[in-house]
């Protein structure tokens, strides 16, 4: 059962930009707490963004390296979670993937790949200098 499916990688030249989508089952969507991860070939799986849902209200936090480029927004009828990047570099290129839990996100761990259950399939993502 497919629960997290991420869309929108593809190819694009240093400086430019690409939106990518998860799009989440509604039990998933409504977990708490949602993030983005990547992957490069040869490295470990690391934290991007994440997200904390309190109500209706949403906490957004983001990795140094990506602080200014990128930006999480969400779209709630279609229960989608996007990443907006721009100005990208070719140290950005990865496999994007989509990432939710219910519960143990804390402020320490919440770029944690381990912390998070619920997992997309990932998008390529290849940035050229």
């Amino acid at each position: 059962q497919v629960q997290l499916v991420e869309s929108g990688g593809g190819s694009v030249q240093a400086g430019g930009s690409l939106t990518l989508a998860c799009t989440a089952s509604e039990s998933i969507y409504s977990n708490q707490y949602m993030g983005w991860f990547r992957q490069a070939p040869g490295k470990e799986r690391e934290g991007v963004a994440a997200t904390y849902r309190d109500g209706a209200s949403y906490y957004n936090y983001y990795v140094d390296p990506v602080k200014g480029r990128f930006t999480m927004f969400r779209d709630n009828f279609k229960k989608t979670l996007y990443l907006k990047m721009t100005d990208l570099n070719a140290e950005d290129t990865a496999t994007y993937y989509c990432a939710s839990a219910q519960q143990g996100i804390t402020y320490y761990n919440r770029f944690s790949p381990s912390a998070y259950s619920y997992w997309g399939q990932g998008t390529q993502v290849t940035v050229s200098s």
